[in-house]
């Protein structure tokens, strides 16, 4: 399902299961279709990305597990996230995509796992499919260039982080540096 900007945070008890927010990052959507042997990166639309970004798809052929991860493709440069290069990104194929992934490596900001292990996840409720995916990242299944979106369930951060942004480049920076 698509995120929904909002200028205010709905009230203490208006949605069912409570509020869970998470940072929008400037990015494209993208589903990551994992097999052992096969990689399938698709945009919302439905475009195969998987040739541009041969750096997420080589990742994702290293995990061994069937996956379906649901994030946002995102490209930190210069300390901040790099849309006009994520785009630049995203129209190189072949050689070129290959070069340029090694000057401006793209990540994945993980925020749902739609299949686990053969097993589709999205009739589970949110609060397993978050709890499987913390435990693949605790687990060291997925680890760079794959990254877990934070979340929050406290109204005062969520506000907080809807005000004033946050730094997506030093979160990611502090991602790859961490064992």
């Amino acid at each position: 399902m698509l995120a929904e900007a909002r200028r205010v945070l709905p009230p203490e008890g208006a949605l069912p299961g409570g509020l869970v927010a998470e940072q929008k990052a400037d990015g494209f959507r993208a589903l990551v279709f994992a097999r052992p042997g096969s990689v399938l990166i698709q945009s919302r639309r439905g475009s195969d990305l998987t040739p541009a970004f041969p750096d997420i798809a080589a990742a994702a052929l290293a995990l061994g597990e069937v996956l379906i991860l649901d994030g946002e493709l995102v490209v930190p440069h210069r300390g901040r996230l790099d849309f006009p290069e994520l785009q630049r990104r995203a129209r190189r194929r072949g050689r070129s995509a290959a070069e340029v992934a090694a000057l401006h490596p793209a990540y994945l900001i993980v925020f749902d796992v739609l299949e686990a292990a053969g097993t589709e996840r999205l009739a589970r409720p949110y609060r397993e499919r978050r709890a499987l995916l913390e435990d693949l990242f605790a687990r060291d299944v997925l680890g760079a260039p794959f990254t877990l979106c934070p979340n929050t369930t406290d109204r005062g951060t969520a506000r907080w982080a809807t005000l004033a942004g946050g730094n997506w480049s030093d979160y990611l920076a502090a991602r790859r540096a961490a064992p």
